[in-house]
């Protein structure tokens, strides 16, 4: 890799391959409330993925015929070679996708264990290991340790200590995870859990600079992974169940000093809302709606944090990112939408000016954080090209929307849900399920539950197959609000919730969905939620793991499974692929159940209080009987590049990959 030069915006030019388609906690909280309904789920009653093209009405009303071609834009950061993964998203558009082929859909099969590492940590593993100039780059949970190790022999080369405050891990909500690293210009940037953004030299691992954002006494932590353009650092905060007051912050990439803060709950001024704030509705149009929208400074303890993903286009200079759940999680404590909660935001990147918005859960009454990526494709609608920032979302809606205005112009369910029964195109506004409605009443049996259709577990995009591969959940839930007081740094929730599996009894899915066609391709049922995230490569093969401890394999266009091998611990990591200086391809992943789906497999009881964990615990009860706490780098590769399927016995290959519930149906809508 070479000493990255400044990207030149002006001269930027997207260069996609067109393709052609269809077509048109805290983890041990216990919150207040009285029991709850059922455990089981009735039948699967409510919307869910379309098996052909939309029609007009529906969650399409008002919106213009997808059309059939797909295209991808190559937005990798300045001097990444084709070969490395600088950032977790490996490109600024999101889409996870390698251009390496030497692992195919023949020879993966042949995929043996290069290498592993123990991290010599035992919590949730949700990083992407990042490669750059020959080196790989791994953050741990807490207490935040990077490594640099060989990324073809795993040789270690240095460790970096940020003597992470131990008092943080008591304010984490879903455990003290680390989503990883960014490389640039010879520096690693990451963020710690007690509110500190760290760059590292390289070579050496010795600190540049680290500054501090944020205060673990109110109840702030930082969990996501930076991303890093030209010459800024974009952070975020967590802390939404803990009555915090979310930002994303620009810091400069050679020192640290913030370059401009925004806040997404209280006046204008703050949200760095102005004149060309320019959204899309008229519900999200007016003055100081973060404060308007709220009690009495009630937005002043309103969550709307950014622990998720950030991306950005260089061609406008704009990044794209979302916002958390509102605080409190009782909605009847807070009437109003809620303003900027559970948003979309467009900003200038070097200014920090709001351009649009766009709020998927106004009054969120479920927990619907705002935060999962948005990859920046191109769609064909009505016979035009359009740039488009597309969300799967934790509704379970996945969003179309033109990402110069903010209208969304598809949101078609990708999944089994209930709370809603569309969403209006028309006024960009759910059409809410009156009977699933929460606040100060029990609701039972709504889908899906807190964590959503999917979480933060990132999807891929291939412009090969012009298919998104979605890991994620399904998860019901009973939902109970009552009364809450703030004490700052402690639990602001008000509600008490019980998750357990969705129809059909499986609590994870595996699939892929053409955006073009807005329809589900192909899906493979999992035991377990999907917390992993997932890569797809030019040699048409996705990786995602399982709770249970399975890295698997499957074929890019039809979900068959080709290989698996099973890990130490459940894995919640970031797959990646990267080619090494011996020429071979490598797929790396991290190992370690935790996260808030794995708070059962920390020692947690739900059998004793079913509410544990904010009620994710009732449905993960059996996780201990499948996986340990473990902290590992698993690293994969051909045991000769470019060998031949067949040469060789294949370990754990597809035809024993559908041990641990791996089912797969093909065709549309077919679960």
């Amino acid at each position: 890799m070479s000493r990255p030069l400044r990207a030149g915006r002006a001269s930027f030019e997207p260069r996609g391959l067109l393709l052609r388609g269809v077509p048109s906690l805290l983890l041990a909280l216990t919150v207040l409330s009285t029991g709850c309904g059922s455990d089981a789920p009735p039948g699967a009653e409510g919307a869910r993925a379309p098996e052909s093209d939309a029609a007009p009405g529906g969650t399409t009303a008002g919106g213009g015929a997808v059309g059939s071609r797909t295209t991808a834009e190559p937005m990798l950061p300045p001097g990444a070679d084709q070969g490395e993964w600088t950032i977790p998203a490996r490109d600024y558009g999101s889409t996870r996708y390698s251009p390496l082929d030497q692992i195919t859909t023949e020879n993966v099969r042949e995929l043996r264990l290069a290498w592993s590492f123990s991290t010599g940590v035992l919590r949730g593993h949700e990083a992407a290991p990042i490669v750059a100039d020959g080196t790989m780059y791994v953050v741990t949970p807490w207490p935040n340790h990077l490594y640099a190790l060989d990324p073809v022999t795993g040789d270690q080369k240095w460790k970096y200590d940020p003597k992470t405050a131990r008092a943080a891990q008591g304010v984490a909500c879903c455990d003290v995870v680390n989503r990883g690293a960014a490389y640039t210009d010879g520096r690693v940037f990451f963020n710690t859990l007690d509110n500190h953004t760290v760059a590292v030299d390289a070579k050496s691992g010795k600190e540049i600079w680290k500054v501090k954002l944020g205060e673990i006494n109110r109840g702030e932590t930082m969990t996501m992974a930076p991303l890093v353009v030209d010459d800024k650092v974009y952070v975020g905060n967590s802390g939404g169940e803990m009555g915090v007051r979310g930002w994303i912050t620009a810091l400069d990439a050679a020192s640290g000093e913030i370059a401009w803060r925004a806040y997404h709950t209280g006046p204008d001024a703050d949200v760095l809302i102005g004149p060309r704030f320019k959204p899309f509705y008229p519900s999200h149009q007016g003055k100081n709606l973060g404060v308007t929208t709220w009690p009495p400074d009630q937005w002043k303890l309103g969550g709307g944090t950014v622990w998720g993903w950030i991306s950005y286009d260089p061609e406008t200079n704009v990044i794209y990112y979302g916002t958390s759940n509102p605080g409190v999680w009782n909605p009847a404590m807070r009437p109003g939408d809620n303003k900027w909660s559970t948003s979309i935001f467009a900003r200038d990147a070097d200014t920090g000016e709001a351009l649009w918005a766009y709020q998927t859960a106004p009054h969120d009454e479920f927990d619907y954080d705002g935060v999962n990526e948005v990859l920046l494709l191109e769609l064909e609608i009505d016979g035009q090209i359009r740039k488009v920032a597309v969300r799967p979302g934790r509704t379970g809606f996945l969003y179309v929307i033109d990402r110069a205005t903010g209208e969304v112009l598809s949101a078609e369910p990708y999944g089994y849900l209930n709370w809603a029964k569309g969403i209006d195109l028309k006024t960009g506004v759910p059409i809410l399920n009156e009977e699933k409605r929460t606040g100060n009443r029990a609701a039972t049996n709504i889908c899906p539950a807190a964590p959503g259709m999917k979480d933060w577990q990132p999807s891929a995009f291939s412009p090969r197959t012009g298919f998104i591969y979605l890991p994620h959940n399904n998860l019901c839930m009973d939902y109970e609000g009552g009364e809450a007081g703030y004490i700052a740094g402690t639990p602001y929730v008000g509600a008490r919730v019980k998750m357990y599996a969705g129809p059909g009894g499986h609590r994870g899915v595996y699939s892929a969905w053409d955006p073009a066609a807005q329809r589900e391709v192909w899906a493979i049922k999992e035991r377990f939620p999907v917390w992993s995230g997932t890569v797809v490569t030019a040699g048409d093969v996705a990786f995602y793991g399982t709770m249970d401890r399975w890295f698997k394999a499957v074929h890019a266009r039809t979900g068959a499974p080709l290989w698996q091998y099973r890990v130490g611990s459940g894995i919640i990591g970031q797959p990646v692929t990267y080619l090494g200086s011996d020429g071979r391809q490598y797929v790396a992943i991290l190992s370690g159940v935790g996260g808030w789906a794995g708070a059962t497999a920390l020692g947690l009881m739900p059998e004793i209080d079913p509410f544990i964990a904010l009620g994710f615990g009732n449905a993960m009860t059996d996780l201990p009987q499948y996986t340990a706490q473990g902290g590992m780098v698993y690293v994969f590769a051909l045991e000769q590049a470019g060998r031949q399927p067949g040469e060789g016995a294949g370990q754990q290959s597809g035809d024993t990959a559908g041990q641990g519930a791996g089912d797969t149906a093909s065709g549309a809508g077919a679960r």
